[in-house]
């Protein structure tokens, strides 16, 4: 099965892009674009991490409500984006839940608690924990867990199957990913200014009742998954059974915000169609 929604994206004012649709159970519906090119993923960066993150959980070496970051917040506090970290300095700016601060440097610091608490670095430490064993062997992670990942569309494809039925983790750890943490805390979504509350889980950000939002109007509310700076995104929406990945080359913009809802309003008419 082909899917002519994907095709929207040659309408996109990007000088390249690629994108793709794949069910619960791996099964891809449609692809479009130079599929294995290796684009810069900016937040996308950030699922990944978080789930080499939830990996360490399971294994033991973390404990999701141990101390890590700033003063008084925990490994749940970073993933979540609640530790009080400033956006993109490793300064404190509030206490620790109190508001939704997007932090890169959160990351940043959850990347470094990780290597010392397996004594791996954490880059290799995201290869061998889930790269690896989902076969995405076209991504890399050349250095902050927060944004400097790179991947094509195939491999995200491919983790995007695993979110949606986990192999790697135990259901209930994914469930709980795909929760909100924190609940009523308020802050800005980057690109789409305040939002109230500003729902976030663990390492993913959800849809929820937000407006302006990134996804679309006919994407449901359980809808989580992230979008980054360099023009991409990857959402999974759990009551259509069905994720998506799209990766371009041009940062962040106007562009994005009128050009993705669309996408995605087509994408789900057709599949649900």
């Amino acid at each position: 099965m082909s899917l002519q929604s994907l095709a929207l994206i040659e309408n996109w004012p990007v000088p390249t892009a690629a994108a793709g649709a794949v069910r619960a159970d791996g099964t891809v519906l449609g692809t479009h674009g130079p599929v294995g090119h290796r684009f810069p993923l900016a937040s996308v960066t950030k699922p990944l991490a978080a789930y080499a993150a939830l990996v360490a959980y399971e294994e033991g070496a973390i404990e999701l409500d141990e101390p890590a970051g700033p003063p008084g917040a925990t490994v749940r506090h970073l993933l979540a984006h609640t530790s009080g970290l400033a956006f993109d300095e490793h300064r404190v700016t509030a206490p620790p839940g109190e508001r939704r601060l997007y932090s890169n440097a959160g990351f940043e610091q959850l990347g470094d608690h990780i290597a010392k608490a397996t004594d791996i670095p954490f880059a290799e430490y995201l290869r061998q924990a889930v790269l690896e064993p989902l076969g995405m062997t076209s991504t890399s992670l050349e250095g902050s867990p927060a944004k400097d990942g790179v991947s094509t569309v195939t491999d995200l494809m491919r983790f995007a199957a695993e979110v949606q039925a986990p192999r790697l983790l135990d259901p209930r750890t994914v469930a709980e990913a795909m929760t909100v943490q924190f609940p009523g805390t308020k802050g800005v979504l980057p690109g789409y200014g305040h939002q109230n509350p500003n729902d976030w889980g663990l390492g993913f950000e959800i849809r929820d009742g937000k407006s302006p939002h990134w996804t679309g109007g006919a994407s449901s509310p359980r809808t989580f998954g992230h979008f980054g700076q360099s023009g991409t995104f990857l959402w999974i929406d759990p009551d259509a059974g069905l994720a998506a990945v799209a990766l371009t080359d041009r940062a962040f913009g106007p562009w994005a915000t009128e050009a993705w809802p669309p996408f995605t309003d087509a994408l789900l008419t057709e599949v649900r169609g």
